[in-house]
This record gives structure tokens, sequence and C-alpha cells, in this order.
């Protein structure tokens, strides 16, 4: 492997090294081509399927070549760690793997599978307080009883852990352009920037985050680590107010830029990825997807893009809500309202536009009681299935064509 920088918090042989430790310890996921993904951008997109990792994400990486390397420093108290989900998971199995003890502080708002999900793996659950910053500070008390704390991202070894997903990029695929990262605490981008382009240098690295909690952005930005405010996302994994400050060493010298997602195109990244590669992955493990088919970045023509899809871990109530929210982004769903005089027969003609035209009625609201409407008129409100936004607009000419007055913003993709 090539060198690095005098400054930089982790080198490329401690990632060649954990990679050779980690081999049979952790899955080698697959790297898959997507002659989908690739004719809609221009490019030869790659997934990288960390999503199909023991665990469901790419955490187990980190927390086994933690443990691994420390195991002479850690004591019979085991180790803690505090984490609302993936990380949680991946340090209970790679503990319970080295036959030691361990504690997941989890915030009370955790969701219930992902608890259960931990304690399954080894670990002892302890819910304690409202934010990820009261569950570090629990953790941070039992580290003083003898305990090891396994942080997320903020630490070289679990550094070092990730980064073996950028050398098993560059092992199927040795010329990669662009790689792109999901970002929350910067551990990831960090591992996998420092073993891309300590080998390859040309290779650009780009990290993704929501618009919801933009802490690396804000941070590049100024120059220096800032927190933000974070707002409800469905990206949760990489909803971190403050990057660490190894990983952020690292993203100022080899990540090339950070760029931002919206909620609606991450929802319809996660439908995607489902539909066309019949691929569950997390909101935070769908932003690469995100970023690309919004054109957040520079695609290189005809060059080779690689989308780290970083986990799969969403809870089934969330997916439904998430497949809904992008049918509506992909204009796959229709909202359309339209006046009808309220007169027997009227609606029953409005309903054989709308077979005519082939969309399926989802759902149908009769409002009688709406403001500023005449009282011998009614509003009727569809949600309506369609094939894409073309089909919608269709519909909604066959509407108009058929005397009706709707009410309908469609929904416009382009880039920005």
């Amino acid at each position: 492997m090539g060198t690095t920088s005098r400054n930089a918090p982790i080198l490329p042989s401690v990632i060649r090294k954990a990679a050779e430790a980690l081999e049979g310890r952790v899955l080698r996921t697959p790297l898959v081509y997507s002659s989908t993904f690739s004719r809609l951008c221009g490019a030869k997109v790659y997934l990288k399927l960390e999503n199909l990792q023991e665990t469901g994400s790419f955490k187990l990486r980190g927390a086994t070549w933690k443990i691994m390397s420390n195991l002479h420093r850690i004591g019979p108290e085991g180790v803690v760690a505090a984490s609302a989900g993936n990380h949680a998971q991946g340090v209970a199995l790679a503990a319970s793997r080295a036959k030691l003890p361990s504690t997941v502080i989890m915030p009370e708002w955790a969701s219930i599978s992902k608890q259960e999900a931990t304690r399954n793996y080894g670990a002892e659950v302890i819910i304690e307080g409202q934010s990820l910053s009261d569950a570090i500070r629990k953790a941070g008390q039992l580290v003083e009883r003898g305990k090891t704390l396994i942080h997320p991202f903020d630490d070289p070894d679990v550094m070092a852990g990730q980064g073996t997903i950028g050398l098993e990029i560059l092992e199927e695929l040795p010329e990669p352009d662009l790689v792109v990262v999901p970002v929350g605490g910067g551990g990831l981008i960090g591992g996998i920037a420092c073993a891309c382009r300590s080998v390859r240098p040309e290779t650009r690295v780009v990290g993704v985050q929501t618009q919801a909690c933009p802490s690396a952005y804000r941070s590049l930005e100024s120059g220096r680590v800032v927190s933000v405010e974070a707002q409800k996302s469905l990206a949760d994994g990489i909803t971190v107010k403050q990057v660490g400050a190894l990983p952020f060493a690292v993203m100022k010298e080899w990540v090339d830029e950070i760029v931002l997602v919206e909620e609606d195109a991450i929802a319809a990244a996660v439908l995607m990825l489902l539909e066309r590669k019949k691929l569950l992955a997390e909101g935070a493990g769908a932003v690469p997807l995100a970023a690309l088919m919004s054109c957040s970045f520079e695609v290189p023509k005809g060059g080779t893009v690689v989308l780290v899809i970083s986990g799969g871990n969403m809870d089934s109530p969330l997916l439904g809500r998430v497949l809904r929210k992008g049918l509506f982004r992909n204009g796959r769903i229709m909202r359309v309202s339209v006046c009808l005089d309220d007169i027997p027969g009227s609606l029953a003609g409005l309903l054989g536009v709308i077979a005519r035209a082939r969309a399926n009625v989802l759902h149908i609201y009769h409002n009688r009681g709406a403001r500023d409407l005449p009282v011998s008129m009614s509003m009727v409100e569809f949600e309506l299935e369609t094939r894409g936004p073309e089909h919608s607009e269709e519909i909604g000419a066959q509407l108009k064509a058929g005397g009706y007055r709707i009410e309908w913003q469609p929904f416009v993709e382009s880039c920005r």
C-alpha cells in the first residue's frame, strides 16, 4: 500500500492488517454492477452491499477489529458501547465471538426490534435517557468501573476496521473513479478514504449526509469540527450532530466533498433499491443512491462509480412509510382533487374517466363541506396508483379534457 500523511490518524498498513485478521470473521460483501443505475447516470455504477453483512451493517467490521486488536487490554468486565442500533449489534456480536461480556446503552427511543436484536447477539442492554448523549454518559460511568469503551466512530481501530471495505472494493475493481459513502460520525468514510486514496490517489471520495443533520458538511465548510442541530430523518443511522475529531482529520485531507440530500430523495432511493435490485437498505444506506439520482455531485461520464450501501436495518413499520413516500417522489402515486356537480351519476362518470386512463384508485374521500365550495358542488379527493410521472400527466390531461376542474401539482424530477 502507499504512504500517507504524518498527521493521519490511521495508517494504511493497519487497515491491511485488519483486513487479514477479519478474513473469515466478517463477510466479504458483494460488489455488484447495476445496469439500471448505470444507464440513468451515464457511468458504470457498482453497489458495495454492506447491508448483507452480518448484523445488517458495516459496523461489525470496526467493532471486531477493535476488540481483536485490544484483547490484551480488555479486562474481565468486558466492553461497553452506546448506540441506538447498528453499532450496538456489531459490538454485541463481536464481543460474543471473543467470549467477552458486553453492555450496550440504548436511548429510550431506540426501536424495540433493535433492542431485541442486540440482546439476541449476547449483550446486556440498558435503556438510558432521551438522547444518545445520555447513553454515552452512562457508558462513561461503566468505563470508570472497568469496562472498555468501543466508540462508534472516533477511534483509529474502529476506522481501520471500516476501511477494510475500501480494500475489498479495490481488490475487485482496481481503478474506481468515484466512491460515494454515507457520513454520520465519519468513521466509515474516514477508513474507506484512507484505504482507497493511499492506493489510488486519483479516486475521488464523496460523502453524503442529510439536509436534516449536515454536521460533516458544516465542519468542512468551517474548517473545524462543529455541532449542528439535528432534525428527524429517514436516515437515522447517520443523524450524528458532531463528527469525530479523528475522522474529520481524514476528511479534510482525502474526502473531495460532502453533499446533502433531502428526505424525499432518500425515500425514493430506498424504493429504487428494493424494486430494481431487490435489496433492502435503511435510509442511511440509501443516501449514496439518493445523491446520485439527485445529481448532487459530478459523475464522470463513462467512469466507474461505487456506492457504499452501508446497512439494511429498517424497522417494518417505518419501511411501509418510507416506501409510500418513495412512491410519491417517483410519481407512482398521484393525489388529485376534483370539483363535481353534486348530482347522481357525477362520481360514476369521473371514475369512468379514471378507469379509461388505466389508473388504480387507492383512496377516495368525498367532501361536501369544504370551505368556499358552493352548496351545489362537492370535492372528491383521490389517491391514484400510476405507472409514473408521464402517466400522471396523461391522467391529468384526460380529466381536464373531460371538463373537470382539478387541483394537482405533479412531481417533477430535476437536477438541482
